[in-house]
């Protein structure tokens, strides 16, 4: 497995999304999805507070075990977790790490993100309670989720012992929207990019086929009806289908194209796919491994740009 870095962190180049952890998967099924995992040399492990009712905390310290020292733990705070427990107020701030530590069962928290933006609280003021957590280490690196190219500006330019190392924002193949955006602030700032929904809820794996009816208990499967439409629009299909049929061209599968063309972005730092099986986990693992060449990448910018 390739590794990159997130400030002091090595990290390898396929990452877990731990959201179905205490949600779609119990505790055996998630024991398996982790033990798949760093078999195939994945090491980091992205997770939140909010994730699994508070549950895929704990489910994944109890799937790593004696074996945390393998782990790159990523979780998040920010999100609503109950009444009155959210945002990023600085005592709160200080509160959601503790409460993170104790469900996970670990000591410090390898990278620790704001899960979206409170512009309710000063940046700085967040950044000041974060690079405390560094620097009493409790916590080892910082980033932030969901953040625009203004806000990463912002918090660039706040005074703090700690800058965030990372952002972590939605992009895949069928949503490049904040793209552009993204890259040019994280190559101004030196960080990392952490993307989430790569496969686009699973329609970049091929999974799901227009006109037939998700498979049953499949992420899309479980949407209200509305997003579940437009998920599986006609237009999503032609893109999905133009991108199927250049990757069986060039001797790979939908899969492949869309995590190795996420992993040869600029300021890419590990591609966070999710998984409820040991199998999509190897999957996973092994498709990142497409050199595209510049000029396969401007035939996949014809067929995805709207």
């Amino acid at each position: 497995m390739e590794t990159r870095t997130i400030g002091s962190l090595t990290v390898s180049l396929v990452g877990v999304g731990c959201n179905n952890f205490g949600g779609r998967i119990d505790a055996d099924a998630t024991q398996a999805v982790v033990d798949a995992a760093l078999d195939a040399g994945v090491t980091l492990f992205d997770t939140a507070d909010i994730y699994g009712g508070t549950q895929s905390e704990v489910l994944l310290g109890q799937a790593l075990g004696s074996r945390r020292d393998k782990a790159v733990i990523a979780t998040k705070f920010g999100g609503p977790v109950a009444e009155g427990k959210g945002g990023a107020k600085p005592d709160y701030v200080k509160e959601a790490c503790e409460a993170s530590l104790r469900r996970l069962g670990t000591d410090r928290i390898d990278l620790y993100q704001i899960h979206f933006p409170d512009d309710s609280t000063p940046i700085e003021d967040t950044l000041a309670a974060m690079s405390a957590l560094v620097d009493e280490g409790k916590v080892r690196e910082i980033g932030c989720s969901n953040f625009d190219s203004s806000r990463l500006d912002a918090a660039a330019g706040a005074p703090a012992s700690n800058t965030f190392r990372s952002v972590q924002n939605q992009l895949s193949l069928l949503d490049r929207r904040q793209e552009a955006d993204t890259i040019a602030a994280c190559e101004r700032h030196g960080l990392g990019i952490l993307p989430y929904f790569p496969l686009a809820s699973g329609m970049l794996t091929g999974k799901y086929r227009r006109d037939a009816e998700p498979p049953a208990g499949t992420r899309l499967a479980g949407l209200p009806a509305e997003r579940r439409e437009k998920a599986l629009s006609d237009r999503t299909f032609d893109t999905v289908e133009k991108l199927e049929a250049f990757a069986t061209a060039h001797g790979h599968t939908l899969l492949e194209l869309a995590m190795s063309w996420l992993a040869g972005l600029p300021q890419m730092a590990s591609v966070i796919a999710g998984a409820t099986r040991p199998d999509q986990v190897r999957d996973n693992a092994a498709a990142v491994g497409w050199r595209l060449t510049d000029d396969e990448r401007a035939e996949i910018d014809a067929l995805t740009r709207r």
